[in-house]
């Protein structure tokens, strides 16, 4: 560290509170659920198709034969043939070589190592984060396969309506006011089935932009809710893929200031040269030593340490912004997620999500003419828009538990079917 760094202090706030919430876990041994064997299959399948993630592992092998190259000596030798054919004939032969006294290779060699941590958080960043977005993705298409179906039974409950309407009409049940509304109302549920039909076509291009398979079947949403966010142990900072990046992109800043140093200073190169002197009849061998150094007059390299120890600095004021957001991150998405599941939790319990139940109830007291046609469909539409609502509930819990896996550094290990223990 080349200059005086001070962390600020705070309080990160929560965005969402709900009374149900603990405090997230920061010790113990967390067991997380295992996914369904479709979904992981499907994933592991996008890991191996994926172009993100495919220049992800070409930049890593990069790194590593970058790291290979900076191990390398830093310098090569010289040879040099000499002739002369003159009063004095020469003929001599030289070696030269430049010593690495300062430590350059062992400089750079750091350097490449940390590049190489760098970029091995960056794939697990990327995995992550592809998988985390598929996931998302994948829950959008299941929330419009499962609005479809529902959309589906509005359009037979709105053309079943419809013929009843026209039936009644014919008898003098209704009046035309109401078959209009009747057929309205179909009208409408035509176009929110159409509108429905593009939500899914837009989720799917989602999941095909990912590079993943769409055209398989894809696996529904677990019957089940995910689990409680405080069974949940948020890995350590040290182990969470961004905070490792930007540990290893600091300690490559680092050690970029120690190669400018190590730079700027000038290296000795020593000559041997050999050969034979032939002057008339008499002739003479000769050996020769040298050494020469450049000297740093014109350019000491001062700038180019100066400007390392300023990237120092900001690449530790970016893990220090790193650190801060990824707190702050895992506080927000738990957060989210236990009012999520704490609502969807409700809405199961409750009587809201039971539309067939309401909508045959509401049929027989149409045809009854205990309520009038208005009043049927706005029933209706109010039942059908709490059932619609019930499913996104619960789509957008999942999504919040994928938020959550991700912003706690356990989605990789969700995925895979492993778990670990973390502890302070």
């Amino acid at each position: 560290m080349f200059v005086l760094r001070a962390a600020p202090l705070g309080a990160l706030c929560v965005l969402l509170v709900v009374s149900a919430m603990g405090q997230p876990a920061t010790a113990g041994t967390s067991s997380l659920p295992v996914p369904p064997p479709a979904l992981q299959a499907a994933i592991r399948d996008l890991w191996g198709k994926n172009p993100q993630i495919q220049a992800a592992e070409a930049n890593l092998r990069a790194a590593h034969e970058r790291a290979r190259a900076a191990a390398q000596p830093v310098y090569n030798p010289s040879l040099q043939l000499d002739g002369e054919n003159a009063d004095v004939d020469r003929r001599t032969a030289g070696a030269s070589l430049t010593l690495d006294v300062f430590g350059k290779r062992k400089a750079r060699a750091t350097q490449g190592d940390a590049e190489v941590r760098a970029q091995e958080a960056a794939f697990v960043v990327e995995r992550r984060d592809v998988a985390h977005d598929w996931l998302k993705a994948w829950s959008g298409v299941a929330l419009t396969r499962e609005q479809i179906a529902l959309g589906q039974r509005r359009l037979e409950l709105m053309r079943r309506f419809d013929t009843l309407a026209g039936q009644r009409l014919k008898v003098g049940d209704i009046s035309s006011t109401e078959r209009d509304l009747a057929g309205l109302a179909l009208g409408e549920a035509q176009i929110q089935q159409a509108s429905l039909d593009a939500q899914q076509a837009e989720a799917l291009a989602a999941l095909a932009a990912l590079g993943g398979e769409v055209e398989g079947a894809l696996p529904d949403l677990p019957q089940d809710l995910p689990p409680l966010a405080a069974t949940i142990v948020p890995a350590l900072a040290a182990d969470r893929p961004e905070l490792r990046q930007a540990q290893a992109e600091q300690e490559r800043a680092d050690a970029a200031v120690t190669v400018a140093d190590r730079n700027r200073r000038p290296d000795p190169t020593i000559s041997l040269t050999g050969g034979q002197v032939r002057s008339g009849p008499r002739t003479d061998r000769v050996v020769g030593v040298s050494v020469s150094m450049p000297i740093p007059l014109r350019n000491s390299g001062r700038y180019d340490v100066s400007a390392a120890r300023a990237d120092a600095d900001a690449a530790y004021a970016s893990r220090r912004a790193t650190e801060l957001r990824s707190n702050a991150r895992i506080k927000q998405a738990q957060s989210t997620y236990a009012a999520m599941r704490a609502a969807s939790e409700g809405f199961r319990q409750g009587r809201a999500g039971a539309f067939d139940e309401r909508a045959a109830l509401l049929d027989k007291l149409w045809q009854a003419g205990e309520i009038s046609t208005s009043d049927y469909l706005i029933q209706l539409k109010q039942s059908l828009d709490t059932a619609l609502s019930g499913i996104a509930l619960e789509s957008q819990t999942w999504q919040a538990w994928f938020d959550y896996l991700a912003a706690a550094g356990r989605l990789t290990e969700w995925v895979d079917g492993n778990s670990k223990e973390a502890s302070p």
